[in-house]
């Protein structure tokens, strides 16, 4: 028999083992306000690996959707309180909406190196983390603005796992404002960053733009256009047209991917016309849900 002592020994070590078996990070419920742009009831939790901290958040039940927003490398959860679609509030009853900071958004809680040498593929690696933390396999996507660049990197990277995506008004390179985008992480986020964090140089900083905007500076940065060519994920498209989302990088979006459609352009007004839209990349979405 083992004695009583021993027993409690025993237990104890037993349920230590079991803890630190126990990711140290979990999701939860946050107060109304506690996250500026979330509806009640998201849960919000932190992916860590290495040096790497994202804060994400999810909310709903059904197949996961995986809603990156925009605000270039500024994209955060709050910024869905401005897009022209806030996803968490109008697919939380579709399906389970996973959001997140993307690393180093400046006022996100997301942060990590800056990676220089491939920036689109460490962002990527920051999602399928977040995907992976949560037991999620294959998923859907939504990306407005920069979402659309991480969606092709994703569909990229790993095919298998993107059962769809929507694309609301992609980055992409546009030949009247070529350095659009570089421009502005040179002037804002740059700036930005250099005050959190004053041991990052500008040298450093400038390369990792040049990398994310300059080293492939036709179509959507994050991939080639023979890639596109190739991409067999179907994808909806809706444009914009404006110098960070340039018209004739959605046109191109879904001129190339071969399983790619594209909405009506202007779609964000009236409100009608808005509404049937939304509304039609929802049903776009439900159609390659799998169980």
């Amino acid at each position: 028999m083992i004695d009583p002592s021993r027993r409690t020994v025993i237990a104890s070590g037993a349920a230590a083992a079991a803890a630190s078996a126990v990711p140290q990070v979990f999701a939860q419920a946050q107060p109304a306000g506690a996250v500026p742009g979330l509806p009640d009831g998201t849960k919000v939790g932190f992916y860590e690996k290495g040096n790497v901290r994202i804060r994400y958040a999810e909310i709903g039940t059904g197949f996961p959707l995986l809603a990156l927003p925009g605000g270039g490398l500024n994209s955060r959860i709050d910024v869905w309180t401005r897009a022209v679609i806030n996803i968490p509030a109008e697919f939380k009853n579709d399906f389970r909406v996973i959001t997140m900071d993307q690393r180093n958004a400046t006022g996100g809680e997301s942060s990590g190196p800056v990676p220089v040498d491939d920036p689109w593929s460490a962002f990527a690696d920051d999602q399928l983390g977040v995907m992976d933390h949560l037991g999620i396999d294959k998923f859907c996507f939504f990306g407005n603005c920069i979402g659309g660049p991480f969606a092709m990197k994703l569909m990229e990277r790993a095919p298998q796992r993107i059962a769809a995506a929507v694309l609301s008004q992609p980055v992409g390179h546009g030949a009247a404002t070529p350095d659009y985008m570089y421009d502005a992480g040179k002037t804002v986020w740059a700036k930005e960053m250099r005050e959190r964090r004053p041991e990052i140089s500008m040298e450093t900083i400038e390369k990792y733009l040049h990398n994310l905007y300059r080293a492939r500076p036709d179509f959507v940065y994050s991939v080639s256009r023979d890639f596109a060519k190739s991409c067999q994920t179907a994808m909806l498209v809706l444009p914009d047209d404006v110098p960070a989302h340039p018209l004739v990088a959605s046109i191109d979006v879904a001129s190339l991917c071969p399983n790619a459609e594209i909405t009506v352009f202007p779609w964000k007004d009236p409100p009608e016309l808005k509404a049937r839209t939304i509304n039609r990349a929802r049903t776009f979405l439900k159609r390659y849900q799998t169980a």
